[in-house]
């Protein structure tokens, strides 16, 4: 399965990959208009045993075949201060 992969312009580290090339018309409106312009930055084939580096390509194949397309959002930044630094303070 080939996947088209766009970044959106308007929202940092976010994703949208396609089923189809420029196949925008997928997104559900309110979606489209969050994310702004896209930009397309890769094809990819997306055959059993690729990794992927931040998703879960069996994820992206279901998403892919059952709605046409798959967002990547940015991943989480945990609060540093709630991290254990060796401290008793």
């Amino acid at each position: 399965m080939l996947a088209y992969v766009y970044k959106s312009l308007r929202k940092t580290d976010t994703y949208v990959y396609l089923s189809e090339r420029d196949g925008f018309t997928r997104l559900p409106e309110p979606l489209r208009s969050q994310l702004g312009a896209l930009r397309f930055v890769l094809e990819v084939e997306l055959a059993p045993g690729r990794t992927l580096a931040r998703e879960d390509p069996d994820v992206v194949r279901a998403n892919l075949a059952g709605r046409g397309f798959h967002i990547q959002f940015p991943p989480t930044v945990d609060d540093p201060m709630t991290a254990d630094w060796g401290t008793d303070a």
